[in-house]
């Protein structure tokens, strides 16, 4: 019951990170595309922690933070970008 369960789960955040990316292709708006790319960012996460449980190591947990903190840093930057046209003051 818990390998179909987990299956599913796989299956629907992989859907999730496909429609995540043709939000990014095809989005009118580059903020849009900043939020769809974060929201790509919490299903790599999600990937990654079910990947870790499935396997049943604690690596795949690490390698999920380092994800988040990449992925909150770069949205910040993006969102940075667009409002003041710079990053770096």
């Amino acid at each position: 019951m818990i390998e179909s369960a987990t299956t599913f789960a796989f299956a629907c955040f992989a859907l999730a990170m496909l429609m995540n990316l043709w939000k990014v292709v095809t989005a009118p708006d580059v903020a849009d595309r900043i939020l769809a790319l974060d929201t790509m960012f919490i299903n790599a996460i999600a990937l990654m922690v079910l990947y870790g449980l499935a396997l049943g190591s604690e690596i795949f947990f690490e390698a999920a933070m380092i994800i988040a903190m990449l992925g909150f840093v770069s949205t910040v930057a993006y969102a940075r970008f667009i409002l003041r046209g710079n990053i770096i003051e």
